[in-house]
């Protein structure tokens, strides 16, 4: 992946930095590239505010949403006081889980929407209980049945439903799966909307919000590039101000507040709304922090005022920067990455917070999962053999059955068949110690990532659907914003070349 630009002027080239190669950025560090990408082509680049330039201590919110949602289930809707007093580890769930409404099951699928583990409450599902439930039909996640869970913000419903799903089938024996769900899923939504839970993230940011101190050189790299900045978040004004206040005011002399970063801030975006739908741009009063609905048509963007709502094709037409000309980089592949790339021509970038514990756990089993890999192959050859041996079995007792084989041959026959036994009942025993050993390191190595579900990425030998999403919808995918800054603004971002199966 080699920086692109030319020869340029040395006191540009001291303003942009020096061209940082890929060996020089820890691989935890890095942006990694699905689909190539000319940053020198780039003349705006927009940013999501939640889980993309604001990073959560994802504990610590995971409990705070997990409390209020339980104090509206009791409080509220009804749930018996016991459920207070149940453990809900966060471990029960990562990003890219599928809810069954219908069955209270959890599961994971892989890339061809093959479902792999699955659990009911705690209970892991067999492989039986997996095929009846999820083999005879298409899961189709459109469906009312199922909900995805695809955002760092989504995992306490999962964890939540677990425990409690876990929990009821002890208590009844009859639960209402659907409604179970429905209710975590209301109750989570309305400490959103009624500013429960983001006034107790105000009152204290530094406890919820992790303050990354690169981040204002990277957004400062990006405009001495020459680079336009705006901000695009579903986060409404009054909390997007403390946030953003908390992340960047007074990080660098030239910027005394965040907002002199962006040439266009947009809150309440109700992505993906904005996306594929054509609602207006509104002037938001800063006194008040409530949008001005009944003011004038807005047609023009202004960097000194902040606008709720809006449209993609609005804001190309006012800014004159379409297609591939802006890269938007958020978090959330369905709200963020998806409907965009679908349905319009923007380049995307992802950050997936995660990423830094699935790169440091790769690396410190690095030597375990390249023994995985090589015992796979040795397991595959020896299956060949099997097989082959298997069909000269068969073709010697072809001759054996027919009456026309000599007596002589008929002996030497019968002795090749005895010996074919014996060796394959030795490989097939070989095959068998072998394929335990893979799936007993293959365990250990899936439990280092999560000890229920294992890497986000991946199921088993295949990219998990939600790696399989971030592969074909993200050109670039990276952990946080500021691993930007050590590369060029101008950098050519190339995509590894992928060889297909029968190219290995």
């Amino acid at each position: 992946m080699g920086a692109s630009g030319g020869d340029l002027d040395p006191q540009i080239q001291n303003l942009l930095g020096e061209a940082t190669t890929e060996i020089d950025v820890p691989r935890k560090n890095r942006v990694f590239c699905n689909r190539n990408l000319r940053m020198d082509s780039i003349e705006m680049i927009g940013f999501d505010m939640d889980y993309t330039l604001a990073l959560y201590h994802q504990d610590r919110l995971e409990q705070l949403s997990i409390q209020l949602t339980l104090d509206k289930l009791c409080g509220k809707h009804g749930y018996p006081e016991a459920i207070r007093t149940l453990h809900y580890d966060p471990k029960w769930a990562i990003r890219g889980l599928v809810v069954d409404r219908q069955n209270g099951n959890v599961f994971k699928m892989d890339r061809h929407a093959y479902v792999g583990r699955c659990y009911h409450g705690f209970r892991e599902l067999t492989n039986e209980e997996r095929r009846s439930t999820y083999r005879n039909e298409k899961v189709n996640l459109s469906a009312d049945r199922y909900e995805w869970i695809d955002t760092l913000f989504g995992l306490p419903e999962a964890v939540m439903y677990t425990t409690i799903v876990d929990w009821a089938d002890k208590q009844t024996g009859t639960v209402d799966y659907d409604k179970l769900f429905g209710d975590i899923r209301t109750a989570i939504d309305e400490a959103h909307r009624d500013d429960t839970l983001k006034s107790v993230i105000k009152a204290d940011v530094p406890a919820f919000i992790h303050k990354d101190p690169m981040l204002a050189e990277a957004l400062h790299k990006f405009r001495s590039s020459g680079k336009k900045l705006f901000l695009l978040t579903n986060s409404l004004y009054d909390y997007t101000a403390v946030v953003m206040s908390y992340l960047l005011d007074g990080e660098r002399k030239a910027y005394p507040s965040w907002r002199n970063y962006f040439d266009i801030v947009i809150v309440g975006g109700a992505k993906p709304a904005f996306f594929n739908e054509l609602r207006p741009f509104f002037p938001v009063d800063l006194a008040t922090n409530q949008a001005i609905t009944d003011g004038p048509e807005v047609k023009h963007l202004s960097r000194d005022k902040v606008y709720q709502g809006g449209n993609v094709i609005a804001f190309e037409q006012m800014t004159n920067v379409k297609g591939e000309q802006c890269l938007y980089i958020g978090d959330h592949i369905y709200g963020d990455i998806l409907r965009l790339r679908k349905s319009h021509m923007w380049r995307t970038a992802m950050v997936l917070q995660e990423l830094d514990r699935e790169i440091s756990v790769s690396d410190r089993l690095e030597a375990q999962i390249h023994d995985m890999d090589l015992l796979d192959r040795r397991h595959r050859h020896l299956q060949s053999e099997i097989d082959y041996q298997s069909l000269r079995l068969k073709k010697i007792q072809r001759l054996l059955d027919d009456s026309a084989t000599s007596a002589p041959l008929r002996a030497r026959l019968e002795e090749e068949r005895k010996t074919g036994k014996d060796s394959i009942e030795t490989l097939r025993q070989r095959a068998h110690l072998m394929n335990d050993e893979i799936d007993s390191l293959e365990e250990r190595i899936d439990r280092a990532y999560n000890i229920h579900w294992g890497s986000c990425i991946r199921e088993g030998n295949e990219s998990s659907r939600f790696g399989e999403q971030v592969n074909d919808y993200a050109d670039l995918y990276t952990s946080r914003v500021s691993n930007f800054a050590p590369y060029s603004p101008l950098r050519y971002f190339r995509a590894p070349r992928r060889p297909m199966p029968h190219e290995i």
